[in-house]
């Protein structure tokens, strides 16, 4: 056992109470100050500019609304303090901006920043979304012709039969009042008519309901019919190919939220997605009868399947859904019934699904995640993951090519990939790219939408073709 002198132990008894006594107020002033109990107000972080993503290198900006006015803030991101000079305060309108450079060095994926707040205590996690950079490229590959067409573009579809594209548009929040059905001549990409959806019913609250804007499209040449989704009132209508009159305009809620619409002409069905409920809505397309829905039911615990795409293989009788609020894709066998529902491994924000019959291949695009995944279709096994851009929302597959086309709605981007998971161009997509599809024309058009006011490169359709043609 080690002695020590009593002169020693004097001195290190004098110490400790003198520490103590230094310490005593501290110790009287607890950490545990008072607390919020929740977190009050709502924290984003983004692009410097509304809508621009976040990349390498570039400016990025976190922001709070409705937070506490007077409330001290700190930033973290790990074990580094954001806001080294000293803590935030939230204005007296209960707001707060912090603006920092991403690095260089900084690693494309979801990085959470820890808000935390006193006076009063709270804490919250905001993501903040990393986009890869992915340099244009293979603009000698392809041709792209492009036309302006009216604000607002959201999807496109083709019929043989009228040998026209039908194009949808809608512009702004609910309640919508402008919104359009454009039917467009494939060769010259002109308009050749349009038509407005009629008035919608006022809303529960008894203010103006705006129009039945029309989102999502596709064409039913066996009974010359438009199929289009309405979201804002959660049904969807069908028009007429010929002139573009109102055929059907279903009841408000008979779809929820629905975002895609597929025609099966051969087994006479329309089905639409619904977002975020598990399941996709069935219609009878001779009779327009709304059938029994198919069901679709997560294989995660207290999981919700939702819904967000439709695509379609009438010749397997197979429809694929990717959900939007878990990471899965569901395959649907149209003849039995029988669901399959495949985990997919780093997806956030699933949001389009395209499908390669020949390799049995599935292409998986998803939003929050800004990658493309490659899945098998028997198996289930990832077999590419490839960072694509940033905000993919749309995949189609071209089956002559063998390549299949993403739109990335936040890089601007239209992207070929092969099959096996390399990128082969990168074309200038104009702003935001919202739909991209091969067709049964055999070419591949995309639509786009605007930043605002006179944006050359926005509301504008285009047709991408092999440079060789």
């Amino acid at each position: 056992m080690t002695m020590i002198s009593r002169h020693l132990a004097r001195r290190l008894l004098g110490a400790s109470a003198l520490a103590l006594a230094l310490a005593g107020p501290a110790l009287a002033d607890s950490i545990f100050t008072p607390s919020a109990d929740v977190f009050t107000g709502s924290v984003n972080a983004g692009g410097a500019e509304r809508g621009a993503p976040v990349y390498p290198g570039s400016d990025a900006v976190i922001s709070g609304d409705a937070l506490t006015p007077g409330q001290q803030v700190t930033l973290m991101r790990g074990t580094t303090v954001l806001n080294a000079d000293g803590p935030l305060t939230v204005d007296p309108e209960g707001k707060l901006s912090f603006g920092l450079t991403v690095d260089e060095d900084a690693a494309p994926g979801v990085h959470p920043i820890v808000v935390i707040a006193e006076n009063p205590a709270a804490a919250t996690v905001v993501d903040l979304k990393i986009s890869p950079r992915i340099p244009l490229s293979g603009e000698d590959r392809f041709t792209v012709e492009s036309a302006p067409v009216t604000r607002g573009l959201y999807q496109i579809a083709y019929s043989p039969a009228s040998d026209a594209l039908f194009v949808t548009s809608a512009v702004g929040r609910p309640p919508v009042s402008e919104s359009s059905l454009i039917k467009i001549d494939p060769k010259t990409l002109e308009t050749v008519a349009s038509a407005a959806p009629p008035a919608a019913p006022a809303r529960p609250d008894g203010g103006d309901g705006g129009v039945f804007a029309v989102y999502g499209v596709d064409v039913d040449d066996t009974n010359g019919h438009v199929w289009v989704s309405n979201p804002r009132q959660n049904t969807a209508a069908v028009y007429s190919q010929a002139d573009l009159s109102l055929v059907r305009q279903f009841d408000p809620g008979a779809v929820p939220h629905p975002r895609d619409v597929m025609i099966d002409e051969s087994r006479g069905r329309a089905y639409l997605s619904t977002s975020f409920e598990g399941r996709i809505e069935v219609f009878d397309t001779a009779t327009l009868e709304q059938l029994a829905p198919i069901e679709i039911a997560s294989t995660i615990r207290r999981g919700q399947f939702g819904a967000r795409s439709v695509d379609l293989d009438t010749e397997s009788g197979k429809l694929f859904t990717v959900s939007i609020s878990t990471p899965e894709v569901a395959v649907v066998d149209l003849d039995s019934g029988a669901v399959r529902v495949l985990p997919l491994r780093g997806v956030i924000d699933g949001s389009d699904t395209a499908y390669d019959r020949q390799e049995g291949l599935i292409f998986v695009v998803a939003q929050g995640s800004d990658n493309l995944l490659i899945v098998s279709e028997e198996t289930g096994e990832i077999l590419h993951d490839i960072d694509i851009g940033a905000s993919p929302l749309s995949v189609t597959f071209d089956p002559q090519s063998r390549l299949a086309f993403v739109a990335n709605r936040g890089s601007d981007t239209l992207t070929a990939v092969t099959p096996e998971g390399e990128i082969v161009a990168n074309l200038d997509g104009g702003s935001y790219p919202n739909q991209i599809r091969v067709l049964r024309d055999g070419a591949v058009y995309a639509v786009n939408k605007s930043r605002g006011e006179n944006d050359e490169r926005g509301d504008r359709i285009s047709r991408i073709r092999p440079a060789a043609e």
